[in-house]
């Protein structure tokens, strides 16, 4: 195995000599002088090549390196002030693993973004596509470390089920030996009982929803968090879901500041976001959109155009809380003081990015349960396992979940959800 040097770690090395691996992103050179940039995957940094540091032979065949060639540097560190970095490379030695004979695909110019899709493999090289896996990845880690640190155990749930949970029009269904099941929508009902064993638990996957729908907003696959707890109210639901976040935004900024950057992402919006945020119910939301111009009827559903108005009235993110029962799936809890609206709420990000949380109260009574999933005209036969949870002792439990895609999209500013996962699924794509 090859020993070599991180580029991220440059900095902290700081003198001496240095091995890196990497690929190029860019060349040029000037008479006895090649300058390359290199890149591989922690950082990206500038290797100078002097004709008389390196070997004839070395020399000419740097002339012949090309976009994306991969190659092992050996140089020395040195200071440079119009570096990002504060530091470049004089190299000694190069040693090519591969020169790509094609041209890579994905030049300077522009390009479309179905030619882009297609070459998604490629395309994720890219500084921008980096930067954004990068704060992805940064925004799951803060989201692990809040939930474990908050006394919740990670509960794996099916991917296969057997029933609906958000409802039976937007499943993918497929062929398991005798029987159809589905593709999960969610992890919730199933969380719901590892909450009854575990006091706090939460989910974290895949969920399908064959929804066909083509906004900015959608995906087919996507990734979603989902705590459960016992013993919550949706008063405590939304106090979680809101630290949730605010450890999300302050992590961010905190450690991805170059990737907002190289995302020309608009850092000051996100320093606006403060605790607590703010709470209106779905009837003030009704208010405030009409008051907006944007005529609502109560029992109407929020769509993005009308979840965009509702946020730019805020810097911070914002909950709706106790929306009709009627427009809620069958496990919402119905307010007892007003049971017309059901103790639930949404997470509306800031600057037009729509809903990023959903989620509210259960409903724990046995008969409830049961009546509503028969006004909902589900087959009671598949749920008798979750009618038993409100069998042996249940008690007032809440919880929510959190597509992983839409607040990567808030958070990087992006204005589609198709970049903020390596290789998205929507309803006309399906590869690579």
């Amino acid at each position: 195995m090859i020993e070599y040097d991180l580029i991220r770690h440059i900095p902290i090395i700081s003198e001496g000599p240095v091995r890196i691996m990497g690929w190029v992103t860019h060349i040029r050179s000037s008479g006895k002088l090649i300058f390359i940039e290199v890149r591989d995957g922690t950082g990206v940094i500038q290797c100078v090549i002097f004709k008389g540091d390196v070997a004839e032979q070395i020399f000419d065949m740097s002339k012949k390196l090309t976009l994306e060639s991969s190659l092992i540097i050996d140089g020395i560190i040195r200071r440079d002030s119009r570096s990002k970095m504060g530091y470049e490379i004089g190299v000694t030695h190069i040693e090519p693993i591969q020169i790509p004979s094609e041209e890579f695909p994905i030049s300077q110019k522009e390009h479309g973004i179905a030619f882009l899709l297609e070459k998604r493999h490629l395309w994720l090289r890219s500084s921008r596509q980096v930067a954004i896996l990068r704060v992805r990845a940064a925004i799951i880690k803060a989201v692990r470390d809040f939930l474990d640190n908050q006394g919740f155990i990670l509960f794996d749930t099916p991917i296969f089920t057997p029933a609906a949970c958000e409802g039976t029009t937007t499943l993918f269904e497929t062929r398991y030996f005798e029987e159809n099941v589905y593709l999960t929508q969610s992890g919730q009902l199933y969380n719901e009982a590892g909450a009854m064993a575990l006091g706090r638990v939460y989910s974290f996957g895949p969920t399908f929803r064959a929804e066909k729908s083509k906004t900015r907003r959608h995906l087919t696959e996507f990734w979603m968090v989902e705590p459960e707890a016992a013993f919550f109210d949706l008063d405590m639901d939304m106090d979680l879901a809101q630290n949730l976040v605010m450890h999300i935004v302050k992590t961010v900024l905190e450690n991805n500041r170059a990737e907002l950057e190289v995302l020309e992402r608009d850092i000051g919006q996100l320093d606006k976001v403060s605790l607590p945020f703010p709470r209106i119910s779905y009837d003030e939301a009704v208010k405030l959109l009409n008051e907006n111009t944007i005529p609502t009827a109560w029992g109407d559903d929020f769509g993005g155009d009308e979840e965009t108005v509702i946020s730019r009235n805020f810097s911070s993110p914002v909950f709706i809380h106790r929306y009709p029962s009627a427009s809620k799936a069958f496990y919402m809890k119905a307010d007892p003081i007003r049971p017309e609206v059901a103790l639930c709420c949404d997470m509306i990000a800031p600057e037009g990015y729509g809903e990023i949380i959903g989620g509210g109260q259960r409903e724990d009574d046995y008969d409830r349960l049961l009546g509503k999933l028969h006004a909902h005209g589900l087959n009671v036969e598949p749920f008798e396992w979750y009618l038993d949870l409100r069998k042996f002792g249940t008690v007032p439990h809440a919880g929510f979940g959190m597509g992983i895609e839409r607040t990567v999209a808030w958070i990087c500013g992006l204005k589609h959800v198709r970049e903020t996962i390596p290789f998205p699924r929507l309803m006309d794509r399906i590869r690579p």
